[in-house]
């Protein structure tokens, strides 16, 4: 599957936000104003002004609201909340080369909020997922102490954890550990049995 550049960095994006959830085991990550403004420099977000309580409260919002995508039963309940999504933001798209990064597409409004920003940008990007038929690319870590989600963007969708480094190594290891005791365990027939 093709993705652009940019394409990419809103999905990352909204993982992102979709993981500062409580329900992604750990507490909400988007405490306060400081974590948000925290999240926008992590995930490299342009064009953010001043943002305050409200941009909070509205980002909160926007999160739930993707998290109802990724709850969608079909393609046509998601095709629907994102495209109340992307018209509440009131998306103008525009061509755009900045920061070092080649031509892409902005589809949040010059000067939108923070909310409409996100809205606008991620809303397309898991939009263009729908339209691809790749909506099960949206998955949750299978790890059973894990619930963060990601984007599966292998190219045989056979991911299953958020992390080969922390969820994916972790269960391996336990697997081998537990193979290497029921290995060491003697037989209960004993021999000759």
């Amino acid at each position: 599957m093709l993705i652009s550049h940019d394409t990419r960095c809103a999905l990352d994006c909204v993982v992102d936000l979709l993981n500062t959830a409580p329900e992604s085991g750990g507490g909400d990550l988007l405490p306060d104003v400081g974590a948000l403004r925290q999240f926008v420099r992590n995930n490299r977000i342009s064009d953010v002004g001043v943002l305050d309580e409200t941009d909070l409260e509205a980002v909160r919002g926007l999160r739930e609201r993707f998290a109802e995508v990724f709850r969608a039963d079909s393609d046509r309940e998601a095709a629907r909340l994102l495209n109340a999504m992307v018209a509440a933001a009131g998306t103008t798209p525009r061509i755009t080369d900045h920061d070092g990064y080649d031509w892409h597409v902005h589809y949040f409004a010059p000067g939108a909020s923070l909310a409409d920003h996100l809205g606008a940008d991620c809303g397309m990007a898991v939009a263009f997922l729908v339209v691809a038929g790749e909506r099960e690319r949206l998955r949750r870590c299978e790890a059973p102490d894990c619930r963060r989600i990601f984007v599966d963007l292998s190219r045989n969708r056979s991911r299953r954890y958020c992390s080969s480094r922390t969820c994916g190594n972790r269960l391996h290891v336990a697997a081998y550990r537990a193979r290497r005791r029921s290995a060491a365990v003697p037989s209960p027939a004993g021999p000759g049995g």
